[in-house]
């Protein structure tokens, strides 16, 4: 299958889209959130869409660029791609909330040093999928890599029936391990701060060791988020976009919904099908289907199974003896 966006021709893009979204950061966390500060539902809510909104936006130029240079038709399959891709993503963002929930409040974190710690969560992110993407779409190109990863994702989605995001222990990540051999942490939080010195030597703070775990959990669901979106499509331009545009929403929409995670409790089976499905539709159904299962199909799969499974999650609630993952931390009390 010919790439369309080869790296080679748009390197500039990637370049500007970069330089973009890096203003986008920092006028986030220097002007929108600049004082500390519990971001509470209405504020979550408006973010939430205008990140959204301008994933749209973004989806509307590349169609209208794509139908320029290579058609309507070819341009509608780049929308309907990006589309997926970007749902795909989401999706399992929200799984990731589950793990946030458990690392904020194992940490002791107050919600109003919360965001500080997922924006620059969000700057290791985009820096290891763009690593990830970058491997991938080089390996992509040997047909024995595309079973490889659709073998992975179906083992992966296997794994998510099996487990749940809640019986993860926040307590034995290696990050915590490193941190503590490297240099000492402090017991207590000092403000907004990742480091502070203690008599004159320097000291890592809670907030560095949640920024750590939370850092080396995404790398993980990276592992299992990019082959899943190079399922569903063979541009890396638009794995790229999608995958950057899902991770700058995730701040907002985790602030929108954490409140409430602990009630999708079927949530990680629906995307343990679609783990399985976008895995079958990488080897098998592709396939099956003369080298490339229609996208429109696969989008109405993934947005079907996910919403059925949050659907089924709030009609069918936890008994009140069940386990259920614990809400995030409400007050704004420093630890010590």
């Amino acid at each position: 299958m010919t790439i369309l966006f080869p790296f080679a021709e748009y390197w500039w893009f990637y370049a500007g889209f970069t330089a973009f979204v890096m203003v986008l950061l920092l006028l986030d966390l220097g002007l929108f959130h600049r004082k500390d500060h519990a971001v509470g539902f209405r504020e979550a809510s408006l973010w939430t869409l205008a990140w959204m909104a301008l994933a749209g936006v973004f989806g509307a130029l590349l169609y209208q660029y794509t139908a320029n240079q290579f058609g309507t038709v070819v341009a509608s399959r780049i929308l309907l791609e990006f589309a997926t891709g970007y749902v795909v993503e989401e999706s399992l963002s929200v799984d990731n909330m589950f793990v946030f929930v458990l690392v904020f409040q194992y940490f002791g974190i107050p919600p109003k040093y919360q965001h500080r710690v997922l924006f620059f969560g969000i700057l290791g992110a985009l820096f290891f999928r763009a690593v990830f993407i970058a491997i991938g779409s080089a390996l992509i190109q040997y047909n024995w890599v595309l079973f490889l990863f659709g073998a992975f994702l179906i083992y992966t989605g296997y794994r998510m029936f099996r487990g749940s995001p809640e019986d993860i222990d926040p307590g034995d990540s290696p990050a915590i391990r490193i941190v503590r051999r490297l240099l000492p942490v402090s017991e207590e939080l000092h403000g907004h701060n990742f480091f502070t010195r203690i008599h004159g030597r320097l000291h890592a703070t809670p907030l560095f060791l949640t920024l750590m775990v939370l850092e080396m959990t995404d790398v993980v669901f990276a592992v299992d988020s990019v082959p899943a979106v190079f399922a569903v499509t063979r541009e890396p331009l638009i794995v790229f976009t999608s995958n950057i545009f899902a991770i700058l929403g995730l701040r907002s929409l985790y602030f929108l919904l954490a409140g409430a995670v602990g009630k999708f409790h079927l949530l990680h089976y629906g995307l343990a099908i679609v783990l399985v499905f976008v895995g079958l539709k990488m080897t098998v159904l592709n396939w099956a289907f003369g080298g490339h299962f229609p996208i429109g199909i696969s989008l109405a799969v993934i947005v079907s199974v996910v919403g059925g499974s949050i659907a089924l999650s709030l009609l069918y609630p936890k008994k009140a003896d069940e386990h259920v993952a614990p809400e995030v931390v409400l007050s704004d009390n420093e630890p010590g």
